[in-house]
């Protein structure tokens, strides 16, 4: 009598299969929560007393928007003279415009802005993980990576407090992940066979005992995920959205360059490890990209704008590293890594080791060396400027999440039951380890905002909009900011392609706002025109050297107009000679 194979061998372990359905439930209903936890206080101040001192809390929200926010409250986005940065960097701006012709204004549609980008972050990262972590084996269960590296994302605090604020750095978190979800899905021709199924792929560029959605055998429609279109149409759309995002994530933020190993080392994969089909697949983006950048650069900045395009550059034109030993900015670089997290950043250098002496496989993962690409091109940026701003951290920390994530995944998985549970057992601690810190941390975050620096601001504004004889025009280093809060005009106080002293001649301003003291530079080029009276002070956010926000009044000088009077009638010296006599018209004078 034969008996059936389901009978004979059937599932030993079904309750497990149940048991990690239900941890990923949990998991991303956590993540969901903490997600939600950001659209709270979105008014509130960058939180005070925390463990990141960063200066582009006063200046960084406004700079980078203000193209958008003076086209909506001006009707133009230039102010010739003053800080620029659009020009150069006009992705940002451009999506901001497009929000507040619906929102209005306001610091709190800017950063919910922010948070749907970090949602589309989140969203881009899970498709990602999903697509490269589909489990080999039915021993481990489904893969916990994805709903993992979600809980570590939206419950850190340094992902709280900088995805909050309307700067570049989500944007092209965002961006470098959607490039490499797409790159993971460009068309691969065969080798051997140019007339096989443009959906099928080449087995052989998988390795071996890796298996990656799309790049399955048994998979033979995965450009079908691109949507209802004809398979002829369908290989092409990576390819064209590759094009595309590869100049938008320069003029995002021009640092995107060093992520762009990251994304060639997925194209190279996507090739089955092959120079010339990697060539094949990135020689159109590669080509579409240059083109845009140039376009837009040879049509629009250069014949309007280069001298504000060429600023941006010279005033961060800089290398730090020179100002100190390399071996000392090196580990500068490195150890300040640990404000992504004092528990997910020593992990990550584990898992690291881990994945080198222990578990190599991991690196037969794509996206593990990509991720690891992408880390390590951001550090050598960072090494390179020498200019340690823990946002810039940022950009770095979401490929090290994710890459602890997936560790963690890699341990968990074993074949022996003892080992399961123990495996399992150890990840589940790493993962609270991370999570419940950072979770205590953001919730204190959330319980306490300060509204200390929008305070400030809507005083300020209540002072300028009472006095009808001074402009409303304000000059300060966060006066960007304070149009964002306020409405009022402003030009920067320090930045600009024309001279302080020129551009203050230019807008004549009728305010100053200054942080803690009036600079002596700033007086210098203040009083040839003005006499300046401070009129109020207000305390505002928590760094020693910039925590009172002074306004200053510009009355006019009283200009002594030049009297233009006639040139006096010098007459001609008295010429005689000896014994001469002077004549009548000489003796008149």
């Amino acid at each position: 009598m034969s008996i059936k194979p389901e009978l004979a061998h059937p599932n030993p372990e079904p309750a497990r299969f149940r048991l990690a359905s239900i941890v990923r439930i949990l998991l991303l209903t956590a993540a969901a929560i903490l997600f939600a936890l950001h659209f709270l206080h979105l008014n509130a101040d960058f939180p005070n007393h925390s463990p990141w001192s960063d200066w582009s809390k006063y200046t960084d929200e406004g700079w980078y928007g203000d193209a958008a926010i003076r086209h909506y409250l001006f009707g133009h986005w230039y102010f010739k003279g003053d800080f620029n940065p659009a020009v150069a960097l006009p992705i940002w701006p451009a999506i901001e415009l497009l929000a507040f012709r619906v929102t209005g204004v306001s610091p709190i549609a800017a950063r919910a802005l922010t948070l749907c980008v970090f949602a589309l972050t989140l969203l881009t990262f899970y498709r990602l993980i999903q697509l490269y972590t589909r489990p080999h084996t039915h021993t481990s269960g489904p893969s916990l990576a994805a709903p993992i590296a979600m809980l570590l994302l939206c419950a850190s605090p340094f992902f709280y407090v900088f995805e909050r604020m309307a700067i570049l750095e989500p944007l092209l978190i965002a961006l470098t992940a959607l490039a490499l979800l797409t790159a993971s899905h460009l068309h691969h021709v065969p080798r051997g066979s140019r007339n096989k199924d443009p959906g099928a792929d080449d087995t052989e560029q998988v390795p071996q005992g890796f298996s990656l959605g799309s790049h399955r055998a048994d998979d033979k429609t995965g450009f079908s995920r691109w949507g209802m279109l004809s398979s002829a149409a369908a290989k092409f759309l990576p390819t064209i959205a590759l094009g595309l995002l590869l100049p938008a994530m320069v003029l995002t933020k021009t640092t995107a360059i060093f992520l762009i190993p990251a994304i060639a080392y997925l194209v190279w994969a996507r090739a089955g490890y092959r120079l010339r089909p990697a060539l094949k697949l990135s020689i159109i983006p590669a080509i579409m990209a240059i083109t845009i950048w140039l376009a837009y650069f040879l049509l629009f900045v250069r014949p309007h704008y280069l001298e504000d395009y060429r600023y941006l550059f010279s005033a961060n034109a800089y290398t730090g590293i020179e100002l100190a030993p390399y071996a000392t900015v090196i580990l500068n670089t490195i150890t300040d890594g640990a404000w992504m997290g004092h528990v997910l950043y020593p992990l990550f250098f584990i898992a690291l080791a881990l994945a080198i002496f222990w578990r190599p496989r991991l690196f037969s993962n794509p996206l593990f060396p990509a991720l690891l690409l992408w880390a390590g091109g951001y550090f050598a940026f960072l090494a390179y400027h020498n200019n340690l701003q823990p946002r810039y951290y940022l950009v770095a920390a979401a490929p090290i999440t994710v890459l602890v994530a997936l560790a963690i995944e890699s341990f968990r998985q074993a074949t022996s039951r003892a080992a399961r549970i123990a495996s399992s057992t150890l990840a589940a601690i790493v993962v609270l380890a991370i999570a419940v810190p950072d979770t205590i941390t953001q919730l204190d975050f959330v319980l306490h905002p300060d509204y200390t620096f929008l305070a400030a601001a809507n005083a300020i504004k209540r002072i300028v909009l009472a006095d009808p004889t001074h402009s409303h025009l304000i000059l300060s280093i966060s006066g960007s900011d304070l149009t964002l809060m306020t409405g009022l005009p402003s030009i920067d106080d320090d930045f600009g392609t024309l001279d302080l002293d020129k551009r203050v001649q230019q807008y004549r301003p009728g305010w100053y706002i200054a942080w803690n003291e009036l600079d002596d530079d700033k007086m210098d080029a203040l009083t040839p025109l003005y006499h300046v009276e401070r009129v109020a002070a207000f305390p505002a956010m928590d760094d020693p050297d910039r925590n009172l926000l002074i306004l200053y009044r510009l009355d006019p000088t009283l200009q002594t107009p030049e009297l233009h009077t006639h040139k006096p009638h010098i007459p001609k010296p008295l010429v005689t000679k000896i014994g001469q006599q002077p004549s009548p018209e000489q003796l008149e004078h």
